[in-house]
């Protein structure tokens, strides 16, 4: 079981690309792939639960006394990051909702899929495991801030506490638990539970491939009627995908930060919450389909990114001593 669990971390950029690739492919050719939209969260929270069970319930504990990792990620995400994204932004048409919807998704950190793409790319995924509340939190309380500072105070009454409080509670809250059991499980000697925790370590890779096919299919069919608009926003994406995780390394390096929870930090940077602030957008009125495929264009450049992050970010540090936190 070990060896077929290796064999398919080895191929895993591999396996993610092709599953983007079925997934778009499935869209341009099925009819209705739009409703695969309701699956995104449930196969989310699969693919966090078997990610989760990778981190041993001692280190959590540790984490959460790593008070200087804490205070480096809030730092990048809330003040280094929307310094790059008013950089960005003044290179955007001038449409108001072009600009909601990338200051929306921009702005807000992902507290989900980050923590399973930190650990492929050899992050140290407890950390930021440990950090998804305050991070949750925080965006919670600033992202109607700075969207009025970007925007005026009409953009304010967009963004509501119900879809980030749901996010927390069905893709953190429960799969994190659900996670301790079945390590509370294994850990009493139990054959059954021993059996269960090794087959569920086979699974990160093949629900991690789930998700991207799954909102592949579901988010290509929205980008269609307003495919021009969307396209404009591509090179504003691919620009912060590139700036980003550098910022995010650059000030773990100024804080001297070790190697792994540097990279957790780049991860966290350049990884945005556009899963979660996508019902947001739905439920502005007006602005559908604009707004949403505003997002979803963001959340496809985002995961192609990730699989050039996961290649990318073991080297980063390879040299270098760990420091103390």
């Amino acid at each position: 079981m070990t060896s077929l669990r290796e064999a398919v971390e080895n191929h895993q950029v591999s396996i993610y690309f092709g599953a983007v690739v079925l997934g778009a492919i499935a869209a341009l050719s099925i009819r209705g792939t739009s409703a695969l939209e309701s699956a995104i969260n449930p196969a989310l929270a699969l693919m966090l639960f078997v990610t989760f069970l990778q981190v041993p319930i001692a280190e959590l504990r540790r984490a959460f006394l790593r008070f200087r990792f804490l205070g480096v990620l809030l730092m990048t995400n809330f003040v280094v990051v929307p310094a790059l994204v008013g950089i960005l932004v003044q290179f955007l048409p001038a449409d108001p909702v072009v600009r909601l919807g990338v200051l929306l998704v921009l702005l807000a950190p992902c507290i989900d899929y980050v923590v399973t793409f930190s650990h492929l790319g050899r992050a140290d995924a407890r950390l930021l495991l440990a950090a998804t509340p305050a991070l949750l939190i925080v965006q919670m309380l600033l992202l109607p801030a700075y969207l009025g500072l970007f925007l005026g105070p009409e953009a304010e009454s967009v963004v509501q506490v119900g879809p980030f409080v749901d996010a927390f509670v069905w893709l953190i809250a429960v799969p994190l638990v659900l996670a301790v059991l079945v390590q509370l499980w294994a850990g009493r000697r139990s054959a059954a539970g021993a059996r269960a925790s090794a087959a569920l370590a086979l699974l990160p890779v093949p629900a991690t491939a789930l998700v991207l096919f799954v909102v592949a299919a579901a988010v290509v069919p929205q980008l269609g009627p307003v495919l021009d608009d969307a396209l404009r926003v591509v090179p504003i994406y691919v620009a912060f995908a590139i700036v980003a995780p550098l910022a995010g390394w650059g000030v773990s390096r100024l804080f001297r930060l070790d190697a792994p929870a540097g990279r957790a930090v780049a991860f966290s940077a350049a990884t945005r919450n556009s899963l979660v602030v996508l019902p947001l957008a739905f439920a502005v009125p007006g602005d559908v389909p604009l707004l949403p495929a505003i997002i979803v264009t963001q959340t496809l450049i985002e995961l192609v990114s990730e699989l050039v992050y996961v290649r990318l970010a073991p080297k980063f540090g390879s040299n270098t001593a760990p420091s103390a936190i």
